[in-house]
């Protein structure tokens, strides 16, 4: 294989490229966790899991329920979209995770260990990539935002707050946050695209009252 990469000289320098970010990620994601097994990061820890998927399921089904049960639309709605934006999520970042396996910071600090590639393992530890808190939070706070502009600032900081909360504690690199991030985002718009109502023969969209 270096053989071949050493006759393909941009080929070489993407390699060489891709591993300088690489060992910065590396690097990046060791250094902010160099705390992790403090008792404050432990707590931090506790807190980030708002963002994991079974909170943020329960959290979308309870506004979807009490939206439906007052009557209020908009609220019922923007559970709906909660719900669709995370499952879309959930499905694009294990699907990865089935396709590649990379190892998490703790396991490297821990255990001098660092492997990444194919395939995908069911193993937490060696699930670095992406980072599902991040996909589905960013996919959450996308919705939020959508439905209730007043709210996009704290539900985007809540996002990234559980985002930073993953790499400070050793699960996760940066790389696989930001990859999450992108993942929420995406998801959340193609699901949104996808629930929008159409507007009728005379343009008039059936969502605005």
């Amino acid at each position: 294989m270096l053989s071949k990469i050493s006759r393909h000289p941009i080929r070489a320098r993407t390699a060489g490229l891709v591993s300088g970010l690489e060992a910065l990620d590396v690097a990046t994601g060791v250094s902010l966790a160099r705390t992790k097994d403090h008792p404050a990061n432990r707590a931090l820890g506790s807190v980030g899991e708002v963002g994991s998927w079974q909170s943020l399921l329960a959290l979308s089904v309870t506004v979807l329920a009490c939206g439906t049960a007052v009557g209020d639309r908009r609220l019922a709605e923007a559970g709906r979209d909660m719900l669709a934006a995370g499952i879309a999520a959930s499905i694009v970042k294990t699907t990865i995770k089935r396709t590649v396996h990379r190892t998490r910071p703790n396991v490297l600090m821990d255990e001098g260990r660092y492997a990444r590639g194919r395939p995908g393992t069911g193993i937490g530890p060696w699930q670095s990539f992406p980072s599902g808190h991040a996909a589905l939070s960013f996919a959450v706070a996308r919705s939020v935002a959508r439905a209730y502009p007043g709210l996009a600032a704290a539900a985007a900081i809540a996002a990234a707050g559980v985002a930073a909360i993953q790499v400070v504690r050793g699960a996760h690199f940066p790389v696989d946050v930001l990859a999450g991030a992108a993942i929420g985002v995406g998801a959340e718009a193609v699901s949104h695209r996808i629930l929008r109502p159409k507007p009728d023969d005379a343009g008039h969209d059936p969502s605005v009252s």
